[in-house]
């Protein structure tokens, strides 16, 4: 009988426990977890309705939404694929719904659908349950596998050992172990993050958001919807510009200058075209009152006020030195970022395990034999979307039939 032990009961750690227990009869498979409970993202994700994965099913496409692991993941993926989660889930009686921006949810609304179909499923593959149990060190046997010491001081061995226990946010605990193990961290900072603007104006429009936009920062640069918060700036465009940028704005401290396009589909000559057309066919209505293109009133209020145009002015009576400070204001406002504040819902960090250590045919070390890894325990983060998920059920999944010692074709 092969021991099997898998260190984290997230979506990770389920899936690679309920791929191990299926594939072979004679693995005995045990999954740890240090909380009290199971799947405690699973449950939070999403507002509570869990964003289970992301319907853009060609493979090479999907790893195009990973700042840290895009490589890696094209052959995972090509082998377990956002479709193929979804042929799993619903199997198993959770059919899952697509919404407009491509993330699919249960058709219940509610991760306890998903949750409860996991713990089902393990359990009858008879994948043995603890929680409660903290991993506190790991040692290789002279003989091969693993002697592990557990919070309370319980011993266990086992022949093959999966360490999934989330993303490493700080040092100590399970991040010792990996080093013991011989592994390398890539140190963790925040991935997938709104952004603090301590200015009034900006600050007096919460709520307001804008569909379309481009960001910038330095040479870094994303488009998207902008969402203007109590704090600052959010929304797809914020979150993805963090995912990318999570290094460099870490070394920058979150202190930066933010540059917006407000609106991006509209060249310089495009304004000025379109502001001549409102001089001539709304000439005596006010700028402050006329807003281009999907801008909110409000914040076009704002903007125009930024540009020193004053209340009254007419499309008329605006001045050229006005007309090229709102086009300035327009194309590149600069917004002073000085914080961040993690998105509650992903709270994801960029950091783990190096890539380069790893065998993403089996997830298995190529450092230390019969240890395997996955989910966000590795450096590997994909933007807000279903994105995170379907990296944990792809690794899982994978390491899951290897430590079974079954290769992974399809399902």
């Amino acid at each position: 009988m092969t021991e099997i032990v898998i260190v984290g009961g997230g979506a990770a750690g389920f899936f690679a426990a309920i791929a191990a227990a299926r594939a072979n009869e004679n693995c005995r498979v045990s999954l740890f977890e240090r909380s009290a409970q199971f799947l405690s993202k699973v449950r939070i994700s999403g507002g509570g309705r869990c964003n289970v994965t992301h319907a853009l099913f060609d493979p090479r496409m999907f790893t195009t939404r990973y700042p840290r692991g895009e490589r890696e993941l094209i052959s995972a993926f090509h082998r377990f694929s956002a479709k193929d989660t979804v042929a799993w889930f619903e199997a198993r009686g959770v059919r899952l719904k697509q919404e407009k921006d491509g993330r699919m949810f249960p058709i219940t609304d509610s991760s306890e659908t998903v949750i409860d179909c996991l713990i089902k499923e393990a359990k009858d593959a008879g994948v043995e349950l603890f929680t409660r149990r903290g991993i506190e060190s790991a040692h290789v046997r002279s003989e091969s596998g693993f002697e592990l010491k557990f919070s309370g001081g319980e011993l266990i061995d086992c022949d093959r050992l999966l360490l999934a226990t989330g993303g490493c946010r700080s040092i100590g605990g399970v991040v010792e172990v990996v080093r013991s193990l011989g592994h390398t961290i890539e140190p963790p900072v925040p991935s997938l993050f709104s952004l603090h603007v301590p200015v009034p104006w900006l600050r007096s429009l919460p709520g307001i958001s804008v569909s379309d936009v481009e960001l910038s920062i330095a040479k870094l640069r994303e488009r998207g919807a902008l969402l203007i918060t109590h704090n600052g700036v959010s929304g797809p465009a914020v979150l993805r510009l963090s995912a990318w940028g999570a290094r460099i704005l870490h070394e920058k401290k979150y202190r930066f200058t933010l540059r917006v396009n407000w609106l991006p589909e509209m060249s310089e000559g495009d304004l000025r075209n379109e502001f001549q057309s409102r001089r001539e066919k709304e000439p005596a209505k006010r700028v402050n009152n006329s807003p281009i293109g999907g801008i909110p009133a409000r914040l076009w209020e704002n903007l125009v006020s930024n540009a020193g145009i004053v209340p009254n002015t007419i499309w008329t009576t605006l001045s050229r030195a006005g007309m090229n400070e709102l086009i300035r204001n327009l194309r590149s406002t600069e917004l002073e970022v000085d914080g961040k504040s993690l998105n509650k819902e992903e709270f994801v960090t960029c950091g783990g395990v190096r890539l380069r250590e790893i065998n993403f045919k089996t997830m298995e070390s190529r450092v230390t034999p019969n240890l395997y890894f996955a989910g966000e325990l590795l450096d590997i983060d994909g933007i807000t979307g279903g994105f995170n998920f379907q990296a944990a059920w792809t690794t899982g999944w994978i390491a899951g039939h290897a430590m079974a010692g079954v290769e992974s074709g399809k399902r």
